[in-house]
């Protein structure tokens, strides 16, 4: 689900792909995953320093990341709050540059930080094994998934952003959809008991 929810990356592919190709889109998300591997890599080293550390810490990322949540969803949902599935226009860049604004799009994205630091570790229970190995196992499986789905929207680009532009009252519906995951994963984050590393 939270693959599907349209953030930064995925208008960055899309417009790149609907204003230079899909060549063009593939380039740029070879760069969104280099940046998606970087992230996941220091959450999954770090949170296990960490949570080794200083155990109550798993509850500070536990709340700080359900309070960003319920931020998402209402920016989502705020009166005036627009689709973001809208992509502008861009001018062509050549092959090197395309990779690293992919980069830069998702390295500096603060909903990946948040997956990677707050609601993949809800998956992640130390009695089953090694922390890392966990979290870099989860990390991977987010960023196979995000791939497939990203590399056939930057494939598919046009034909998917025609059809968005023909779905007025479907930008609304994503609007309160993404709403709603975002708030539940929130309030199932900030529920959830204490974990005793």
């Amino acid at each position: 689900m939270m693959v599907l929810t349209p953030g930064p990356n995925m208008i960055y592919l899309i417009s790149r792909s609907i204003s230079q190709g899909p060549r063009a889109g593939v380039v740029s998300l070879l760069g969104v995953v280099t940046a998606l591997v970087l992230h996941m890599t220091a959450a999954a080293a770090g949170l296990t320093a960490l949570f080794m550390a200083v155990p109550l810490a798993y509850e500070a990322v536990k709340f700080a990341g359900a309070a960003y949540l319920l931020y998402l969803a209402w920016q989502a949902v705020k009166p005036g709050a627009r689709s973001p599935l809208d992509p502008a226009p861009l001018s062509p860049d050549p092959t090197g540059r395309l990779y690293r604004m992919g980069l830069l799009t998702c390295l500096l994205n603060p909903k990946v930080a948040v997956l990677y630091l707050s609601i993949l570790p809800q998956f992640v229970d130390p009695a089953h094994g090694s922390v890392f190995a966990q979290s870099v196992l989860l990390g991977t499986v987010q960023i196979a998934i995000s791939f497939t789905f990203n590399l056939m929207i930057a494939l598919t680009a046009a034909g998917v952003s025609s059809w968005f532009a023909r779905k007025p009252a479907w930008l609304a519906t994503q609007r309160w959809l993404m709403g709603s995951v975002l708030g539940g994963l929130a309030m199932r984050m900030a529920l959830e008991p204490r974990r005793l590393l």
